[in-house]
């Protein structure tokens, strides 16, 4: 079993390098999951570097047109569907494309936490 540091380790160290990001391990589902404020944001499927999936949330608008311009970026099967992206790591995509959608999803997570926590979060990392 290959973990996510392992199989994309830039990406690794991109999402753990953002304000508040805490990682864990869910073994039980193979997932590592990062997330800001206790709410997810992003998940890494690492079940061996061929399957290797990222789902990362993100806007839905942004969500379809992203989809249209790659063929390795789809509706998450594991997450709501029109608000998360599942992204085949070993696929096409580029990477800027992918940490610009981890960006997006960080954002969005960050700026739907209650105003006190955002703030204690963007403080505490100055």
């Amino acid at each position: 079993m290959a973990l996510c540091s392992e199989v994309y380790p830039k990406l690794f160290e991109y999402l753990t390098s953002k304000k508040g990001v805490e990682t864990d391990f869910v073994e039980s589902c193979n997932w590592r999951r990062f997330t800001v404020g206790g709410k997810l944001f992003a998940a890494v499927c690492a079940d061996g570097t061929e399957k290797a999936v990222l789902c990362v949330k993100a806007p839905a608008d942004y969500n379809e047109t992203v989809r249209q311009l790659h063929s390795d970026i789809n509706e998450s099967s594991y997450n709501y569907k029109s608000k998360w992206n599942e992204i085949k790591l070993t696929g096409s995509v580029p990477y800027e494309v992918v940490a610009d959608m981890c960006d997006r999803g960080y954002h969005q997570t960050l700026y739907r936490l209650p105003k006190k926590l955002r703030n204690d979060i963007l403080e505490e990392y100055l």
